[in-house]
């Protein structure tokens, strides 16, 4: 099936960012794991595994629609050093995620691509979520200190 206009490059555009993320949370897991903080290290280890899928989804999409994944191309990849500043540019990617997304389904509504738009929206709820977890977890270091928060994520859930 061809591909409406833009939608590839769009595709593409999310596929950088998920490459992207990918690696930034890869990291983020591996030094949450070296620190010792086990239930973190699990938490951002599965996002970035969630977005290896999102890549192969993406991927999937892009030649089904006749076009060329683009996978040599990548943003940067910022690492946080400690704990707080790992959450806020894992929140700041999510967030330019969602932005990202969004003008995807506006394009893809306006070009008639409603499998594209429909595949856009899912991912936009998932990112949705993942903010609402980074958010909560920035609120509950101001909340009951930086300390304390770390302190419970030295063990693994159950």
């Amino acid at each position: 099936m061809k591909a409406k206009q833009g939608v590839i490059e769009i595709l593409n555009k999310v596929l950088t960012a998920d490459l992207t993320a990918i690696n930034q949370y890869f990291v983020h897991a591996k030094m949450c794991s070296n620190w010792g903080y086990e239930r973190l290290h699990h938490k951002v280890r599965e996002r970035s595994i969630d977005e290896m899928k999102d890549a192969d989804e993406l991927i999937s999409h892009i030649l089904y629609l006749e076009g060329v994944p683009n996978v040599q191309r990548m943003n940067t990849v910022h690492v946080g050093e400690t704990v707080p500043e790992q959450l806020k540019l894992d929140l700041k990617a999510e967030q330019e995620m969602l932005t990202l997304l969004s003008d995807g389904v506006v394009h893809c509504t306006k070009v008639g691509d409603f499998t594209t738009r429909h595949m856009f929206e899912d991912m936009a709820k998932d990112v949705d979520e993942h903010i609402d977890w980074i958010e909560t977890q920035i609120e509950t270091i101001k909340q009951v200190g930086l300390e304390n928060y770390l302190a419970e994520q030295i063990h693994k859930d159950s």
